[in-house]
């Protein structure tokens, strides 16, 4: 399979599929050895995940949540992982089309089967290829909304995972802040929003890369594990080619107490509602 191939339910890259009576793969038929299937808590959303591999956290969750993905728009998810913030994007907002982009073969894969166990080949596309080369592979200037939740630590920062996939999810191995916000610009359409979740040490550093490409942050939120410790993630909006202007909106607090989500990470987990947005 070429770096660029469309990943598809034709060309999944699994064992062959046994499907039900309506045409569609049985779950269990659509997992690996060592793969799992978690509940998204949306629509009875689920995804297909290895524990073996890096799995998605609350960072992808408040991610999709933070974006804004409007009536008949296009999103793309950069380093899409299993693809699991475009499949909450699809099932919050009325958006026309959302793709991801992952160079992990093995993640790749498992987002196309969960967008087919979720049969939702209609509105997502999982594209396996490398950031670095996102505008080689989708047109420029092609999308609404790009979001992404990218490695975020530098190849020097900290303990490296001995698991290459693990590794390139965490820390910038194959691709660099810079490398996502750089193809970010060339494939948002003018006015377009780019949505990221980074952590705030580097907040410094990603303001001033973002500008380098004119990507003009409009809201922060930080985001602290409790009330009175420090924020240990930041979520970004950024409006091409925008005008000098930013809300920082209140502090997002996750935990009331150990093990006990606030009302509005509740909330933001989507656990009761049912309807999408209406813009």
């Amino acid at each position: 399979m070429s770096p660029e191939e469309r990943i598809s339910p034709e060309n999944p890259g699994a064992r062959e599929e046994e499907t039900g009576a309506d045409g569609v793969a049985c779950p269990e038929e659509l997992l690996l050895p060592g793969e799992r299937l978690d509940a998204l808590q949306r629509d009875g959303s689920r995804i297909i995940q290895n524990g073996k591999l890096f799995c998605f956290g609350m960072d992808a969750v408040l991610l999709a949540a933070f974006a804004r993905v409007k009536a008949g728009e296009r999103a793309l998810d950069l380093g899409t992982g299993t693809g699991v913030i475009p499949i909450l994007l699809e099932a919050r907002t009325r958006g026309a089309a959302f793709a991801g982009l992952e160079i992990c073969k093995a993640s790749a894969d498992m987002a196309a089967r969960s967008v087919r166990l979720n049969r939702l080949e209609d509105k997502i596309s999982i594209v396996q290829g490398d950031i670095k080369e996102a505008d080689r592979i989708f047109p420029p200037a092609s999308f609404d909304v790009v979001t992404s939740n990218p490695p975020y630590m530098t190849a020097s920062h900290g303990l490296v995972n001995p698991n290459p996939e693990v590794a390139a999810a965490r820390h910038e191995i194959l691709c660099t802040l810079e490398d996502v916000v750089s193809q970010t610009a060339r494939l948002l359409k003018p006015r377009g929003r780019f949505y990221l979740v980074h952590r705030p040490f580097r907040m410094a550093e990603i303001i001033r890369v973002l500008g380098k490409y004119r990507l003009e942050p409009k809201r922060i939120r930080l985001v602290h594990p409790f009330v009175d410790k420090e924020p240990n993630m930041i979520l970004i909006e950024c409006l091409k080619d925008g005008n000098p202007r930013v809300k920082v909106e209140p502090p997002l607090i996750v935990f009331e107490k150990p093990g006990v989500y606030t009302p509005e990470v509740r909330e933001l987990y989507n656990m009761q509602a049912k309807t999408k947005e209406t813009s």
